[in-house]
């Protein structure tokens, strides 16, 4: 149970963290070798870019998880806490289904990839692993998509006085 709770609250950051390590000494590897040692490295620049496509698929989440990601607040903010609760949940209900959809075409992708064993030129593994963070990370997405919309509901309930369900 520790550990499912260890993983809900730094699961993302665990992540992002790691693959921008990995991503920087990759990079900087790429540049000592380039500019001290006069040789290239083949598969640094790959093996960078789909990290970086991991670190912005699961930084999408971690956003979502900390309330960080963007919003235009400017019509709203004139409004009733009320009704400002009430955009933001109707919000995070459409990003949900925009999630959903990112998550079905990304696995039928990501399928199809795998199926044609297109592999990575420099690295020569697999695409579909790389077109598979896509659906994957949105899974994440939508965990904390549920999450905050089960919250916001709780505190609409809350602030109505009424009890409401402890989800």
């Amino acid at each position: 149970m520790k550990v499912i709770k260890l993983l809900d609250a730094r699961l993302e950051e665990i992540i992002v963290v790691g693959t921008l390590v990995l991503m920087s000494a990759i990079i900087g590897v790429q540049v000592f070798m380039r500019y001290v040692m006069q040789n290239s490295l083949s598969w640094s620049e790959e093996l960078s870019r789909y990290l970086f496509v991991l670190f912005v698929n699961i930084g999408i989440s971690f956003c979502v998880k900390t309330k960080k990601h963007i919003r235009v607040e400017v019509f709203t903010m004139w409004l009733p806490q009320r009704t400002q609760a009430v955009i933001r949940i109707t919000a995070d209900i459409i990003f949900l289904a925009f999630a959903l959809v990112i998550i079905y075409y990304g696995f039928i992708t990501a399928s199809k990839i795998f199926t044609l064993n297109q592999t990575s030129p420099a690295l020569g593994i697999p695409m579909g692993f790389i077109y598979v963070t896509l659906p994957l990370s949105y899974i994440m997405v939508m965990i904390r998509l549920v999450q905050n919309i089960a919250e916001a509901v709780r505190n609409f309930k809350l602030s109505q006085g009424e009890a409401g369900p402890k989800w």
